[in-house]
């Protein structure tokens, strides 16, 4: 190792203990800590160097999220990555390269899953694969972090959440809102009632691309393109509407009694089996609905989801609070004290009666930021790790995976099969 590398190394680890040091703080100063069990891995003892606070990681399945996730896990303190899997030889040759050739090399998860002294798996696969590799890793007795969404069908979700409950192990999807500074601060916000109840949540993800990657060969055209037909993927709703309405529900503390929708392809007709274009309407308890939307073929909206009471807005991708009756400004207060005083300037009355109800051009609050970009994948990685470590599985996470799952799954069946579809009941 040169001297630069072992020095860059340190510095991570560094930055890394002392990002953690003050996502303490943070967490620490919440009035709703006991609402937030998830996130209790964090507030564990700091790292030490002994061989039993350290985690032994397998990760499966290293394209464009696995091999992110692996950075995060190369720099998490106490992580190390004993196994690689991957049955696509460029990624596994890349993977190996980042981690400096120390893991062991797996074409075949089975094998990895068998390797002795393996302390958990991060499985980062097609969404068809979810299932049987989680299954067969909780099986193995490992623990589990799993990407999102949940698995391919309703059955599957089912039985994945039952395993991991009967298991016993940590088992954790990725959600990583649920450890985002701005989307823990958005909650508070709610559950405070700061917002009062809320009647309607809208979110939207845009993007203009076709959703594809360069193929070296037409024989790997589904393996490497798998997000765009239905054997292997749950489209847009499974891949993008997934994180929004994980939020939707933590929020409303609830899942979704039934939804409606339509989906098309009207841009990219190249042979994919996938909607370009989805359109979803949730409806949860006491009238509430969420409305969600996407499309690839223009990203002008980019992301957002809007979550709104009678007394204000939240939107959490910008972290904004826009309350409806917000703080005057100073110079408003001063009108008003000279108005009270007698003092005030003399103002015209004339005007027309009605005005568009235009969008609200306030700036807004600034949700938390303490936790700088990180938009909760850093985090979510150390609360698996420490999970693990503390031999606890973290409470309410498969319920979040699962709702999320299944909401999802009912968005695609509702637009596939043009009719209502009704929640399909809890995995318990």
């Amino acid at each position: 190792m040169t001297d630069k590398l072992h020095e860059n190394i340190l510095r991570d680890a560094w930055l890394r203990r002392r990002f953690l040091a003050r996502l303490a703080g943070v967490i620490a100063g919440s009035t709703l800590l006991s609402g937030l069990p998830w996130m209790a891995p964090l507030r564990a003892q700091p790292v030490g160097a002994s061989p039993s606070d350290r985690v032994r990681i397998g990760v499966i399945g290293i394209g464009s999220r696995g091999s992110l996730l692996l950075q995060y896990l190369l720099r998490t303190p106490g992580v190390e990555i004993a196994a690689l899997c991957d049955d696509y030889p460029p990624n596994l040759l890349a993977a190996m390269a980042a981690a400096a050739g120390k893991p062991t090399a797996f074409t075949d998860y089975r094998k990895l899953l068998a390797m002795p002294g393996l302390d958990g798996v991060v499985i980062a696969t097609p969404l068809h694969e979810h299932a049987p590799m989680c299954l067969d890793a909780l099986a193995a007795g490992k623990h589990v972090f799993c990407e999102k969404s949940l698995a391919l069908t309703v059955d599957e979700c089912k039985a994945i959440a039952r395993a991991a409950q009967a298991s016993g192990r940590v088992f954790q999807v990725g959600h990583q809102r649920l450890f985002s500074a701005s989307f823990l601060h958005a909650h508070e916000v709610v559950q405070t009632g700061q917002l009062g109840p809320i009647t309607q949540i809208r979110a939207s993800w845009h993007r203009n691309n076709d959703w594809r990657r360069p193929v070296p060969h037409p024989a790997l055209e589904r393996k490497l393109n798998w997000r765009l037909y239905r054997a292997y993927s749950g489209g847009l709703m499974a891949e993008l509407a997934s994180h929004h309405l994980q939020v939707a529900n933590w929020y409303l503390d609830a899942a979704p009694l039934s939804c409606v929708g339509y989906g098309s392809i009207n841009h990219w007709k190249d042979g994919r089996e996938v909607f370009d274009n989805v359109n979803v309407l949730f409806r949860y308890r006491d009238g509430v609905t969420f409305i969600y939307d996407s499309l690839i073929s223009n990203r002008h909206h980019g992301l957002e989801i809007q979550v709104m009471g009678p007394k204000g807005t939240i939107e959490g991708e910008s972290g904004k609070l826009y309350l409806e009756q917000p703080p005057p400004a100073p110079a408003i207060a001063a009108l008003v004290n000279q108005i009270e005083r007698g003092s005030a300037e003399t103002l015209a009355i004339g005007g027309p009666t009605w005005k568009p109800e235009s969008k609200a051009g306030t700036a807004g609050q600034q949700l938390r930021r303490e936790l700088g970009d990180d938009d909760g994948t850093i985090l979510s990685m150390a609360a698996f790790a420490n999970a693990i470590r503390a031999g606890r599985p973290i409470p309410h996470m498969i319920d979040h995976a699962y709702r999320s799952g299944i909401a999802a799954l009912m968005g695609q069946a509702a637009m596939d099969q043009g009719r209502e579809i009704a929640w399909p009941g809890n995995y318990n």
